[in-house]
């Protein structure tokens, strides 16, 4: 396993005026490579995108911040068009899967398809060889010959979850490189240079639904009214009325509003009948998570006997499991239950500290 060795060569640094990527635009500089800044626009026309979040990563106020780290460091800079593309791959996978009763991950979408896919194909128009984010991760060729993603060197902002579903090209052609620093260190460096950015809070929003009623931002972007239904325990007993299938998660035990003596959770749900199911603490422990649109990454396939740790959501430690693959399914075995495995969420398992195979939970 080596480091990659990249020639100095131009490469788009996509900018969300944050002091990441505003780092990371820097850091390619002053190591020699000819630096293009870029903010990709993905904000949409209508009201509530232009009411762009503080310190988010696509609103309108991420353009002033990028532009001016840009003049500061010395590069130029362009702000892109990504809206279609952005609408097509996040935002409407976005309301699909939560109308289909799962819950979707649109930054792991974003970042497939229009920080990486459309992306590095524009910047390729304009004849960089690679594109550079601000991601806590690193990449690296391992001796196998294959590219993957790396655990960055702080645990509490590693992102390698995020960027699972990256293709080998992607990669190839990909600079990371914060992702030897911590994020104190990131922030000592802006300020040291004097980057207006240093102290500008993380956005932890998604950057389209500015209130965060993800229900609601459904409902008006989709021009459909979501229903109530009924609540149901695990045997079919109706047990009260839900808002619609929008306002549920698997795992929720929060706003349910239901009095049942002792905490519940959401254990399934099931758009056909427009049922939430609800259950016991029990019935949301699994050992064996199944998954498909699966990518590979360290590895072209798994071991069988091979232990790997693989994580459930991005806030999730890791566990330990087997993994195999199965008429293009991934089956994942944990040595202990894990909790509220979420249909629509991403499995991302690693080997060590790369990112060996991915994909999106079903069951």
């Amino acid at each position: 396993m080596e480091i990659i060795n990249r020639e100095k060569k131009k490469v788009v640094v996509g900018m969300s005026g944050g002091v990441d990527s505003s780092v990371a635009a820097y850091l390619l500089k002053q190591e020699g490579y000819d630096v293009t800044g870029v903010t990709m626009q993905i904000w949409q026309d209508d009201e509530e995108y232009d009411a762009s979040l503080e310190g988010g990563c696509c609103g309108l106020s991420a353009v002033d911040d990028a532009r001016r780290v840009a003049e500061m460091i010395g590069i130029p800079y362009y702000v892109m068009n990504f809206k279609r593309e952005f609408d097509e791959k996040v935002i409407k996978y976005f309301m699909n899967e939560y109308l289909s009763g799962r819950t979707p991950n649109p930054c792991i979408a974003c970042n497939r398809y229009v920080k990486w896919e459309s992306l590095l194909k524009r910047s390729m128009d304009i004849e960089a060889e690679y594109i550079a984010t601000g991601h806590y991760a690193r990449i690296e060729k391992l001796a196998n010959g294959r590219y993957a993603i790396r655990n960055s060197v702080t645990s509490s902002k590693d992102q390698t979850y995020a960027l699972y579903n990256l293709t080998q090209y992607q990669l190839e052609h990909t600079l990371m490189p914060i992702g030897e620093y911590t994020k104190d260190e990131v922030r000592s460096i802006a300020d040291k240079i004097g980057l207006n950015v240093a102290k500008k809070p993380d956005s932890m929003e998604i950057c389209f639904v500015a209130d965060n009623d993800y229900a609601g931002f459904i409902e008006k972007k989709s021009g459909k009214e979501i229903p109530c239904g009924n609540f149901v325990d695990t045997k079919g007993n109706i047990i009260g009325t839900h808002k619609g299938i929008t306002h549920y998660t698997v795992g929720q035990r929060k706003g349910l509003g239901l009095s049942m003596g002792h905490p519940v959770f959401v254990s399934e749900i099931r758009p056909d009948t427009n049922e939430v199911v609800i259950g016991e603490n029990s019935d949301i422990l699994k050992k064996t998570v199944v998954c498909d649109n699966i990518n590979f990454m360290a590895e072209a396939s798994v071991d069988e006997n091979k232990q790997y740790i693989a994580k459930i959501r991005y806030n999730h430690r890791g566990a330990a499991c087997q993994i195999k693959i199965d008429n293009g399914k991934l089956y994942c075995t944990f040595d202990e239950p894990v909790r509220a495995a979420t249909p629509g969420q991403a499995l991302v398992a690693y080997d060590g500290e790369y990112v060996a195979v991915g994909g999106t939970i079903i069951s």
